[in-house]
């Protein structure tokens, strides 16, 4: 186990607020930050790293939305004596050929893969909960989902599962040096399953519906998504369809000893906080 103080990035998001959480119960010092929090940071400000890396042992890292900055970063990391990394990236990322999806989470990887510091990534399939803290939500509260993903399964994974994994990963130096871990779910469901289940559990009627890729990209655009944004998420389906990150792993169970939760308990959970309820 670590004594040391643990940055964690993000610190106000999906992944970095949850992990926060978890590191706080086991005892371990931490440093929250982000654009928002009392210890700022900010991707775009370098002028800032240093003050929030000084005494930190480990730091937790969400890929900024361009590809680069990870670099500078992980130099400043390892000026600062920081002895280890934990990065979040996305299933199957090695696999994503000419792709132009994740060039960011690429470049990160590349970054922190090539340092001299102690490191692990976590490679994550899409989380349960982008369908109800993320882009997902508003459509299903009006009804409907429309997106251009067909009949490949998503193996989603649980965000609680995501933390447990940095969590432990974070507290268990030296066990994790230099791994990959591909982290999904147990198992693979469609998005179209995914609403029936998500629509079963809360007694709302909801309907998936498939369009295509631009077709979502104009959806996003109309919605007040960035254009450059709207085509990222838009890839990422073109990317999934391709089937290449469809596949379940065990690398959860490696990190936890033990599986991961089921779409089924997300739905049951969310149904009774009323996520869906219009």
């Amino acid at each position: 186990m670590t004594n040391g103080t643990t940055l964690v990035l993000g610190a106000t998001g999906k992944t970095g607020r949850r992990i926060l959480a978890r590191l706080r119960l086991h005892g371990t010092p931490v440093r929250a930050a982000s654009r928002s929090s009392r210890v700022r940071f900010d991707w775009s400000d370098p002028g800032g790293w240093d003050a929030a890396l000084q005494g930190v042992t480990a730091v937790y890292v969400v890929a900024p939305r361009v590809p680069g900055p990870v670099h500078e970063f992980v130099a400043r990391a390892e000026a600062a004596g920081v002895q280890r990394l934990v990065l979040l990236s996305g299933r199957g990322a090695d696999t994503w050929g000419d792709s132009p999806f994740g060039l960011d989470m690429r470049s990160a990887e590349d970054a922190v893969r090539g340092s001299a510091l102690e490191w692990t990534v976590l490679r994550s399939s899409n989380f349960d909960q982008n369908f109800d803290e993320d882009v997902f939500h508003a459509p299903l509260l009006t009804g409907e989902l429309a997106l251009p993903a067909g009949a490949v399964p998503e193996p989603f994974i649980d965000i609680e599962d995501v933390a447990d994994a940095a969590a432990a990963v974070v507290t268990e130096p030296g066990r994790h040096a230099g791994r990959i871990y591909e982290v999904t779910g147990p198992r693979g469901i469609t998005f179209a399953e995914a609403v029936d289940l998500i629509s079963r559990a809360s007694g709302q009627p909801i309907t998936y519906k498939q369009i295509s890729p631009a077709e979502y990209t104009a959806t996003l655009v109309e919605d007040g998504v960035g254009e450059d944004d709207a085509h990222h998420v838009a890839e990422m389906f073109v990317l999934m369809e391709r089937g290449l990150i469809a596949a379940t792993t065990e690398d959860l169970a490696t990190v936890l000893g033990r599986a991961p939760r089921t779409f089924e308990d997300y739905v049951v959970r969310t149904a009774a906080a009323g996520a869906c309820r219009r």
